[in-house]
């Protein structure tokens, strides 16, 4: 049976670091995939925060995400405008409402964002907010809801009782060269070897997760949590 799925990212590249291939497997499947980034993931690498200097750099952002979504098979991206590295500076109200306009208009079943204690500070305000807009109401379309984990994020929070313990796999074996293609489309945002965000520490990640399960790659999650109707 189809199902619409929602995948809320703080920053282009994290919604295929944290789940591309579960995306390409869900889209392979007949799954309807709808994806939001929510900060624009360029301008914290200036002083100040000034997108006519960043505008070049915007853009091919912007590009890469389209093209890296186009490769996992994504039916729908969006893409807002909110400052990146500096979520914790905007009313979590604002982030919210963003989140419930785009869940309000998928109608999702399944939605992954990242795990609530990563090291970066917009990770935590996106999923504070999808866990607000996520609030299990009577009308919800809502049955499950998972937490990704990022590398150089996640596994970088030096927090003891907080460290990501998945409790939810799932086998992408036949997919994982999607998010390797995907991952080449973010070119700039990827690193050399052996830094944690590089395709080698990715690829070794997935076969550690398989081999966790006993298969040959695998994604692993958080289950938040889940309704069987």
């Amino acid at each position: 049976m189809k199902r619409r799925i929602a995948v809320i990212a703080a920053h282009p590249d994290d919604e295929v670091l944290g789940c591309g291939a579960t995306i390409a497997r869900h889209a392979a499947g007949g799954d309807e995939v709808h994806v939001l980034i929510v900060a624009e993931g360029a301008t914290s690498r200036r002083a100040a925060r000034d997108r006519s200097a960043a505008k070049d750099e915007l853009s091919q952002l912007a590009a890469s995400a389209r093209a890296a979504n186009q490769v996992l098979g994504t039916a729908h991206l969006e893409l807002l405008d909110f400052p990146d590295n500096r979520l914790d500076s905007i009313d979590l109200l604002e982030v919210v409402k963003a989140v419930e306009s785009f869940l309000d208009k998928c109608k999702a079943q399944t939605i992954y964002t990242h795990w609530p204690f990563d090291l970066n500070v917009d990770h935590r305000v996106v999923s504070e907010a999808v866990q607000t807009a996520c609030r299990p109401t009577p009308q919800s379309t809502q049955e499950q809801l998972l937490f990704f984990e990022v590398p150089s994020s996640t596994e970088w929070r030096v927090s003891a009782g907080r460290a990501f313990e998945p409790t939810y796999f799932v086998d992408v074996s036949a997919t994982f060269e999607s998010k390797q293609r995907a991952l080449s489309a973010y070119a700039n945002e990827m690193r050399a070897w052996p830094h944690a965000r590089s395709l080698e520490a990715v690829e070794s990640l997935a076969r550690w997760r398989g081999a966790s399960v006993g298969v040959k790659a695998a994604e692993a999650f958080v289950l938040g949590r889940a309704l069987i109707r």
